[in-house]
């Protein structure tokens, strides 16, 4: 197939994704494009399949020329790519089986606050501390951008700050407002995470958002950044509050450990851990644990005791904090998602099911 009738073909899946209101496309060789609609996958079986030619020609039209150097390397790379109506998608192209897939993310031009995507209000409070981390957890797919893309925006609303995203690729694209808001992508703007947040201690920056802290180095220099006086937003690929401690934790050498306990249990804010699940009727709501840093909780993270910060949780409604059992009984006690599909994301089978026999929600 011709690359103008590639790019035909791509823009018209792309447009069918943003009017079907799906979140991914999928085009991998000898299949059908593929797109993720509440969760769960359709194949576009009325479309001819993806071939190894259509691949092979595709990614030399989307991709430029150090993005190609890269995928050649490095067998996958990270992109962005913007259609006709300025809508935006997160790519990621790869090898398997020695044929090219892509898998494209759709990113809304509107970036909204949180009480249109069911997120707690609670959370815009994070955003009036001027230094100290908050970290936005969960897996792949279940929004954690989403929700960081409008704590920025309260921020560049309502502040007057300079505000340094480091991302890879830029997801949500921001105008400044109050603020200013310069906005980094690596490869593209800056060699690594590590590189770009040293590289903001010199750029005169009040907020940091940092696309994930995958690294020892990257998590080093993010503490370090919120100990000396910078509000600092980060994802991590974890499960709940306890699991992202540990994580940070235990990615430090043995002899660093105890160091970094007491630096996080200084400077950590809050960790919010987010699931989203089919909503019943359609779309998709958010499940959400919020932990926030209080006296009890720095005790047990310098302590080496993060494991019962479960119990801190369950104990401390009343200041906000909420479980992620407690918090998917209460979606299915509003009649907002199916109690099957609660149970698959339950941390705690045993301690959701207590929450929803629980008259306390």
């Amino acid at each position: 197939m011709r690359e103008s009738q590639l790019e035909e073909k791509l823009k018209k899946y792309l447009t069918y994704v943003i009017q079907q209101g799906a979140s991914d496309l999928h085009l991998s060789v000898g299949d059908y494009p593929i797109i993720r609609l509440d969760g769960d996958l359709y194949r576009l079986d009325k479309e001819m399949m993806v071939t190894k030619d259509d691949m092979e020609t595709l990614s030399g039209v989307i991709l430029n020329e150090m993005q190609i150097k890269k995928f050649k390397e490095e067998r996958s790379v990270d992109f962005s790519l913007t259609v006709e109506s300025g809508d935006r998608f997160r790519a990621n192209m790869y090898y398997q089986k020695e044929n090219i897939s892509l898998a494209l993310r759709y990113i809304p031009k509107k970036i909204r606050p949180l009480q249109e995507l069911g997120m707690p209000d609670y959370l815009y409070q994070f955003m009036e501390k001027t230094q100290g981390l908050l970290l936005v957890t969960g897996p792949t797919g279940h929004g954690k951008s989403t929700t960081l893309a409008a704590l920025v925006d309260y921020l560049n609303t309502n502040k007057r700050y300079h505000i340094v995203t480091i991302e890879d690729p830029i997801e949500y694209l921001h105008k400044s407002k109050q603020s200013l808001v310069n906005q980094r992508e690596i490869f593209d703007d800056a060699v690594s995470f590590h590189g770009a947040l040293k590289s903001a201690f010199r750029e005169d920056v009040d907020v940091i958002l940092l696309g994930e802290m995958r690294d020892l180095d990257t998590i080093s220099t993010a503490v370090t950044a919120a100990e000396t006086g910078h509000l600092i937003l980060a994802t991590l690929h974890t499960n709940d509050s306890i699991q992202t401690i540990d994580r940070i934790v235990d990615i430090f050498p043995a002899h660093q450990q105890n160091q970094i306990r007491a630096q996080l249990a200084s400077v950590l804010l809050g960790i919010v851990s987010q699931r989203l699940l089919k909503k019943i009727g359609g779309g998709r709501v958010p499940a959400v644990e919020i932990l926030i840093k209080n006296i009890a909780v720095e005790n047990l993270i310098r302590q080496n005791q993060a494991h019962q910060i479960g119990n801190v949780i369950d104990t401390s409604l009343d200041e906000g904090m909420i479980s992620i059992n407690r918090s998917l009984a209460r979606l299915v006690k509003q009649g907002l998602v199916d109690v099957k599909d609660a149970e698959t994301y339950a941390t705690d089978v045993n301690a959701f099911r207590m929450s929803l026999e629980s008259e306390q929600l």
